[in-house]
């Protein structure tokens, strides 16, 4: 088959889960034999900053269907909103019409609800700022509206997770969604840690809903109990200045070590040299973090939220805490950081996990069974 994928966060100039399924996803097509093109930003695709993607990928879409004529389009999240709009509209002027997919990280409605105070028993723990209020109120609002127009335009909706599927069914009313997890490339005889001091790692952007706070109490808890661990904080965002701001109020400047944006090269040096990585998240839809963990035999301490259970085992390739519980999550990081040859197990065990689950053949084969049998059954009926 033809495959255009549309995205608008593509490595390496964004690091995002999204983009990295792109690529990964598109050269576990091609090898399979499919014909795959990716447009994004930048040269031949869309012009300006990703806020107005949506809008300014539409002509270019629209000129590399002409050109490519492919048989499968695939917009993700809701930032191929108004392509779909523009592909559906004009139909059979543009020749054979595609079929359209859609592959959705997440329900907007959920990120929506997921801007609001951090609390445990009662206590608030942190709360969202300006910037993340504003795209509750703004943006959120409008993202909910093009996501939900992306799955009803739709040929076929796909999600990385069940959990995720059962969200887009619910908020957006599709009736059917398909999982394509999302996938990354496995690497043989990953690095055992080599960090003599005990040292978890968060990637991810800053925002509230990644639960960092939930992380900061954990560690102000363990440091009362003598166990003062080493937090690794990879990644950007708004709400950085109330992190740092919390880290100095809870005492952890010593133990806290805010690195910024890393590539993903740089990332998996840190994850091999970690103890575990910590994802404390209110709120997620399949976090690819987890996976390329998974892929640096690292074990994990997340949330048992949305699609991260489908993931993590519990005690088997890692530690599923309750969300929003500092108490929890401060003991599973006493129980990784006391036991680091538990840990690697757990690690080593995530790392077998990943490649009977979450290799990108596999997701490229799940793929071709929930969009490739839209375009083959047409062709079935012709024949016959």
């Amino acid at each position: 088959m033809k495959i255009l994928l549309v995205a608008n966060t593509l490595p390496p100039a964004d690091l995002s889960g999204v983009g990295e399924q792109v690529l990964q996803l598109s050269r576990a097509l091609a090898e399979r034999g499919h014909d795959v093109r990716i447009l994004g930003r930048g040269s031949g695709g869309a012009r300006g900053p990703k806020l107005f993607f949506p809008l300014t990928i539409v002509v270019p879409f629209l000129r590399e269907i002409l050109r490519f004529r492919p048989e499968v389009v695939q917009v993700h999240e809701s930032d191929g909103a108004l392509a779909a709009l523009a592909l559906k509209t004009l139909g059979s002027t543009l020749g054979p019409e595609p079929v359209l997919s859609a592959l959705l990280q997440v329900s907007y409605w959920q990120e929506f609800r997921a801007v609001r105070p951090i609390r445990h028993q009662g206590r608030v723990l942190g709360r969202p700022g300006a910037q993340e209020l504003r795209f509750r109120w703004l943006k959120a609002p409008l993202q909910i509206v093009l996501g939900w127009l992306t799955a009803w335009l739709a040929d076929r909706v796909l999600a990385p997770s069940e959990t995720t599927a059962g969200e887009l069914r619910r908020d957006y009313g599709v009736s059917e969604v398909s999982v394509v997890p999302n996938a990354t490339a496995p690497i043989s005889g990953a690095p055992p840690s080599s960090n003599d001091l005990p040292s978890l790692l968060f990637v991810g952007r800053l925002r509230v809903r990644k639960g960092l706070e939930v992380a900061f109490h954990a560690l102000s808890l363990l440091r009362r109990s003598g166990i003062q661990p080493r937090l690794v904080v990879a990644g950007d965002g708004e709400h950085r200045a109330r992190l740092e701001q919390l880290a100095r109020d809870l005492a952890l400047e010593s133990q806290v070590e805010f690195l910024g944006r890393r590539s993903r090269d740089q990332v998996q040096a840190l994850m091999a040299t970690a103890t575990v990585l910590v994802v404390p998240s209110l709120y997620e839809g399949m976090p690819l973090v987890i996976v390329e963990a998974m892929q640096s035999a690292l074990a994990v301490v997340a949330s048992a939220v949305s699609g991260i259970p489908e993931v993590v085992v519990d005690g088997e390739t890692g530690w599923l805490v309750p969300c929003e519980d500092p108490v929890a999550l401060a003991r599973a990081l006493e129980e990784a950081v006391g036991d680091p040859l538990e840990a690697r197990r757990r690690g080593a065990a995530g790392h077998r996990r990943l490649e009977r689950e979450y290799a990108p053949e596999k997701a490229a084969r799940l793929w071709e069974e929930a969009v490739g049998t839209t375009f083959l059954e047409p062709q079935a009926e012709e024949e016959n």
